[in-house]
């Protein structure tokens, strides 16, 4: 990607991990489609700050789990700054569900977004992305994807789906397009998370702390602009965590 500006489009960019990928990428030289779905202030920050940078940026808003309105994301991002180089699949939801737990509306809306709105992303994007030979998803996995959690049925399981689906993708779209995924470990956790609990994760991490977001954005920068060479791939970011289970 050295001395070329190029165009991506990153799913939940408002905050957390997305924006964090957002302004990573926008300093090695990207324009940035930020999407969000509700988090429009938090969207609007992130693109100026993009903008800071000398990088152009726009905010798309979209619910993911309405097909027409994912798909409509790539026309969007071409319209707005000019064509379409990198999607990053980062969105999705992240809900308590055991097997007592189990709902199916709650089951589909996280398959919706965590699994069949990157598929329509990709599908949309695949003309774009393969124009210049060169075009680039990543899709953010999760480790529990390998290991899934019995209280998260929904998440691991589209998360699993996911990674299959990045696999499948590197195959369908090369030679053009190179597909891969980050999978990261303990970074973030949420708000409502006791501290207990946060502790005795980060004991059972051989790097014995958590990852940050900016050490995954650093991975996601790495697949977009210097590994030329790979596809197909899954990187777990997660300080040893999926080799300490």
């Amino acid at each position: 990607m050295a001395g070329a500006r190029r165009i991506a489009l990153i799913t939940g960019a408002a905050k957390r991990i997305g924006r964090a990928i957002a302004l990573e990428l926008a300093k090695s030289g990207c324009d940035v489609a930020v999407h969000c779905h509700t988090s429009r202030e938090e969207a609007d920050e992130t693109a100026e700050m993009i903008r800071r940078m000398d990088r152009r940026a726009t905010v798309l808003t979209a619910d993911l789990a309405d097909p027409k309105a994912a798909a409509a994301l790539v026309g969007q991002t071409v319209e707005a700054l000019g064509g379409l180089n990198v999607l990053i699949n980062n969105a999705s939801i992240y809900e308590r569900m055991s097997i007592t737990e189990f709902s199916l509306p709650a089951w589909n809306a996280a398959l919706a977004l965590n699994l069949t709105a990157p598929m329509i992303l990709a599908h949309a994007a695949y003309p774009h992305l393969r124009e210049d030979h060169n075009g680039q998803i990543v899709n953010l996995l999760d480790i529990a994807a390998e290991r899934p959690w019995p209280d998260h049925l929904a998440y691991c399981i589209s998360k699993a789906g996911l990674a299959t689906l990045t696999s499948a993708l590197a195959k369908a779209m090369a030679p053009e397009v190179r597909v891969n995924g980050v999978a990261p470990g303990a970074a973030l956790f949420p708000k409502d998370e006791d501290k207990a609990t946060i502790k005795a994760i980060t004991r059972r991490i051989p790097a014995l702390r958590l990852g940050t977001v900016e050490e995954i954005a650093a991975t996601v920068r790495f697949m977009v602009c210097d590994a030329t060479y790979l596809t197909g791939a899954v990187l777990n970011v997660d300080g040893g965590r999926s080799i300490a289970w």
